[in-house]
């Protein structure tokens, strides 16, 4: 209960963050970020209509034909984090008719990718995701052989190219880009605490069949068991050797501790993988 209470803490903090990120620096200078929140922001160009609002109506619909693909807990929390980011916004849109902190490219751009870096960050967190690009990552991945973070690539450069024709201007087009890449840097720092890959080494004395299945199945990510013995060449010690995308290391926790409370994790920053992808056996 106590976790619970937690995780949705991170995303109630998350979403404030994302929300003042939104409506204090980048939506007043017509800097739009990725996924969902910044074609929210172009429409809110475009249809004069309240950029909370139009956030909701573009993640619910994606939302309730992807329960399938992220499972009912999931969509909860995601459900949860969409509904307090466009209520944030709004809030401080309307509410307390927050006006641009600063006018100033270069300034608004930092630090509002910063902020709603930071914001989705802690949603990630806690458990939920932002929705959107998210949502539809996570469809298309699991139809093809696609991976996630060239899906949301693919994604995000389709805003900054609508960002440019919407906002008729390049360069707007070009901060957005440099909005996505600050709020990119701070999502890693804020899940790992520095932006690299994460190896992780799970060691368990329960049979590691098993739990290699769990994990392949449930996220969707393979590995390798590996063989060994104890130092001392009395007791099999065999290890689960992985490489999990940084917003799903909680998920990895989660599931080996069900497992086994008692199992052994080794988490490792990757800087640089090379060559073929690790597969299961």
């Amino acid at each position: 209960m106590k976790k619970e209470i937690l995780n949705y803490l991170f995303i109630s903090i998350g979403s404030v963050f994302l929300a003042f990120g939104v409506v204090g620096f980048l939506s007043p200078n017509d800097i739009a970020t990725g996924g969902t929140a910044g074609l929210a922001i172009i429409f809110h160009t475009l249809f004069n209509l309240s950029i909370g609002t139009l956030f909701a109506l573009i993640n619910i619909p994606l939302l309730a034909v992807s329960i399938k693909y992220l499972g009912k807990y999931f969509a909860l929390k995601t459900t949860i984090a969409i509904i307090l980011m466009g209520g944030f916004i709004d809030i401080l849109a309307k509410g307390f008719e927050l006006n641009a902190l600063s006018n100033d490219p270069i300034l608004a751009t930092l630090y509002g990718g910063v902020l709603v870096g930071a914001g989705l960050g802690f949603i990630f967190k806690g458990g939920g995701s932002a929705g959107g690009g998210t949502i539809i990552a996570s469809i298309i991945t699991s139809k093809s052989t696609f991976k996630t973070g060239t899906v949301m690539l693919v994604l995000d450069a389709i805003v900054i190219i609508a960002a440019g024709f919407v906002f008729n201007s390049v360069e707007l087009a070009l901060w957005s880009m440099i909005s996505i890449y600050t709020a990119t840097k701070l999502i890693d720092l804020i899940l790992t605490g520095r932006p690299n890959e994460i190896i992780v080494h799970i060691s368990s004395d329960k049979p590691l069949s098993e739990l290699g299945v769990i994990i392949n199945n449930m996220m969707n990510v393979s590995g390798t068991i590996v063989k060994g013995n104890s130092l001392s060449s009395t007791e099999n010690k065999d290890i689960i050797f992985v490489v999990v995308p940084k917003n799903k290391l909680n998920v990895l926790k989660h599931i080996v501790k069900t497992h086994d409370q008692q199992a052994k994790m080794i988490v490792m920053e990757a800087s640089e993988l090379l060559g073929v992808k690790y597969s299961s056996n």
